[in-house]
């Protein structure tokens, strides 16, 4: 009798609490993330296919390996932001500490921040360097005679192993250093944000 009058009143509380109506589709940001998706990726391209063709082996593998590092830093961003403690940035602000405003606002926006971080910058990168790998593994192949096909598979798998292994460690800093690399990425850009 007891049990049953406990759930009467437990389900006539969770009835009487009202429905939030949560948006589902936030049409801004995907045109915002989809504009700045091809602003990036056409700037980045734009970079690698001028650069590339025309360079030498060593400085095609430093821009290869200048993008694979800009997409695990990036990576590590956006991990950050997800797991950062908002307490601490908020304390920071009190104190007016430079950035720790615009970190306060990155966590409490952390699924666009982390989604622009992980998947805009970082995708692009992967598919970049990628690109850039055909590019390397052509000029490769070309200068010392070597098979073309050999070479694309070497290259291409070693910047997959580089990305991969490069973010898993990037991960693991991010969960643990959070707070710093937060902080300092948002120190950085708080020169350049200007706040509405």
């Amino acid at each position: 009798m007891k049990l049953k009058k406990m759930k009467e009143k437990y389900s006539k509380k969770v009835n009487k609490k009202p429905l939030k109506n949560k948006k589902l589709v936030d049409y801004k940001w995907i045109f915002t993330v989809t504009i700045l998706a091809f602003s990036i990726s056409f700037f980045f391209s734009f970079i690698s296919e001028t650069s590339i063709p025309n360079a030498s082996s060593i400085a095609a593998a430093i821009i290869i390996l200048l993008f694979i590092g800009i997409g695990i830093l990036f990576d590590m961003i956006g991990i950050s932001v997800t797991v950062a403690d908002i307490k601490t940035f908020n304390s920071m602000a009190t104190k007016q500490v430079r950035g720790a405003k615009l970190a306060v606002k990155l966590i409490q926006n952390n699924e666009k921040a982390s989604s622009f971080c992980n998947d805009v910058i970082g995708d692009i990168c992967g598919i970049i360097s990628g690109s850039a790998g055909v590019a390397l593994s052509t000029i490769l192949a070309t200068t010392f005679h070597w098979n073309l096909f050999v070479v694309s598979l070497v290259i291409t798998a070693t910047i997959a192993s580089l990305t991969i292994g490069g973010k898993a460690i990037g991960k693991a800093t991010a969960i643990n250093k959070s707070t710093p690399i937060l902080f300092y990425f948002s120190k950085v850009i708080s020169y350049f944000y200007r706040r509405k």
